[in-house]
């Protein structure tokens, strides 16, 4: 039965009507006699689903949330020390009272000054008297997956409570033991922590979350830390006028939720303009040569996920780090990867790889390859010109380089005679370390000192582990006393299977020879 306002019985012409009036389907949502669900729109009664209409609800109702008054809040209530910091950026004398009423989140009335919702979650002092679950939550999980019961396995679990302010300041800090992974010496001397994710990413991730949550569900930010990854879910579903594609097309698409917040964090710096900072999330994890992160939406809550994964496969990893004391771009460490097994590159290649048809991006990259002897010109221009004309080629997709590996003397372009071959015979690498890529995994770094002592006084032996498993990563370094037995290891190891893989021996960089 539908809640009746009115209803009676009216005689017109000798023709009886029956009259009633409901009460508007605003806290429930009524179907009809047949079974359907409608809704007006314009002049118009439309059909609708009975979710779409309670979406649309929770989504109207969560816009509005941040400019709500909220009675019996005064200023008292705030947390004036962090109100008197903002004001000099806005305008120098102001008092707070003028402050909030000027950046929007309060308006004087009859009986004083009223405090809008936005106010309190900015600045409120005692945050749980007005919103239950105003916080961050970060996980460290050991392993990929959450599990439960007796296999639960959340190794560290905190909370931080506070004023939209106070999250901003501390949960960077709180979530940066999560992340670190060493500790090194810098150039300047002092020690240094590095991340396992790009620190600009993880905040601008959790601004995001803080921003644009919806306030109406009584859930906190939750942060967790996989072995693998770290998921940022904030409550609430994407609005309506977005999807994940739009954010991922990373064109500057936006909408705000909590329209006075996120103006109030812009004004004071705490944001970027809006859509700004997803681009710079996806940005970051690139230049830091991580996978892109990946953005999911459901009908409670939005996530970021950051994965802890190089976009390079292992032996991409193992082929870059030949060229490791370079200091090569990230544009020149894709040109690198072309020349992967002696693979020659064509001007069209390069293009592709660096993802630009910009001239001076191409040039600017590989002069800087060519400077450094890594790529070498296999033909010259005329030879090109006459390549291309023979096989019915464009002029860019002939062959023009090859990588060069370090610590290996530079082919000639052209042949030279038999005597000036002899006089300048190379005599093998100058460099005292042997690089050994594809080792196993589980090789233990005894068993390749004793393997390659076989070639000579070894010095020492660097054998990076995986933080996390503790295994090998698949390469090390050999350290001999002697250059020349750097030599011996290439002719006698390279190739040599080690538990059922050959592993690869190339010379390595000795800084004191460059």
């Amino acid at each position: 039965m539908l809640p009746m306002i009115a209803a009676t019985r009216l005689t017109l012409d000798e023709k009886t009507v029956l009259f009633f009036s409901t009460s508007k389907g605003t806290t429930q949502v009524y179907q009809l006699s047949d079974g359907r669900c409608v809704r007006r729109k314009d002049r118009a009664t439309v059909p609708e689903t009975p979710h779409k209409i309670l979406f649309d609800r929770q989504e109207t109702t969560s816009r509005e949330f941040d400019r709500q008054f909220v009675d019996g809040a005064t200023v008292t209530d705030l947390d004036l020390g962090v109100v008197e910091g903002l004001i000099p950026d806005h305008l120098k004398g102001l008092s707070p009272e003028k402050y909030l009423q000027q950046i929007g989140v309060a308006e004087y009335g009859e009986g004083g000054i009223r405090l809008r919702r936005a106010a309190l979650l900015l600045f409120g002092k005692l945050i749980h008297h007005w919103h239950p679950r105003c916080e961050i939550r970060i996980l460290r999980v050991a392993g990929s997956e959450l599990k439960s019961g007796e296999h639960y396995n959340v190794t560290a679990d905190e909370r931080i409570q506070g004023h939209i302010f106070d999250l901003l300041l501390k949960s960077w800090e709180n979530l940066r033991p999560f992340l670190t992974y060493k500790t090194e010496f810098g150039s300047d001397a002092r020690f240094e922590q590095k991340f396992l994710y790009p620190e600009g990413a993880c905040r601008e991730a959790l601004v995001n979350a803080i921003a644009h949550r919806d306030y109406i569900i009584s859930n906190g930010i939750d942060v967790f830390v996989f072995d693998n990854r770290m998921e940022i879910r904030s409550p609430g579903a994407l609005l309506s006028t977005l999807t994940v594609g739009d954010l991922e097309k990373l064109e500057g698409a936006h909408e705000s939720r909590n329209a006075l917040i996120s103006r109030v964090l812009r004004e004071s710096k705490f944001m970027r303009e809006l859509g700004e900072g997803m681009k710079r999330i996806f940005q970051l994890m690139e230049a830091n040569e991580l996978e892109k992160p990946k953005l999911s939406s459901n009908a409670t809550s939005f996530s970021v996920t950051l994965p802890h994964r190089s976009v390079f496969t292992g032996d991409q990893e193992q082929w870059l780090l030949m060229f490791q004391q370079f200091d090569l771009t990230g544009l020149q460490k894709r040109i690198m990867l072309l020349g992967m097994s002696g693979r020659e590159i064509s001007p069209v290649d390069i293009y592709r790889a660096i993802n630009t048809d910009n001239r001076n991006i191409y040039d600017n990259e590989v002069t800087g390859l060519r400077k450094a002897h890594l790529l070498v010109e296999i033909r010259t221009n005329p030879e090109a010109t006459r390549f291309a004309k023979a096989r019915n080629l464009a002029k860019s997709e002939v062959p023009r380089f090859k990588v060069q590996l370090p610590g290996i003397p530079e082919p000639s372009a052209r042949p030279t005679s038999s005597a000036s071959a002899s006089v300048h015979q190379p005599r093998g690498p100058r460099t005292r370390c042997a690089f050994v890529t594809n080792l196993p995994y589980s090789i233990e770094p005894e068993t390749l000192e004793t393997l390659f002592s076989e070639c000579g006084e070894i010095d020492r032996v660097d054998f990076p582990i995986d933080n996390f498993t503790q295994l090998s990563r698949g390469f090390a370094f050999v350290w001999f006393t002697d250059g020349r037995s750097v030599q011996k290891a290439i002719e006698r190891l390279n190739g040599y299977s080690l538990k059922g893989r050959p592993i690869m021996v190339h010379p390595g960089r000795d800084k004191e020879h460059y």
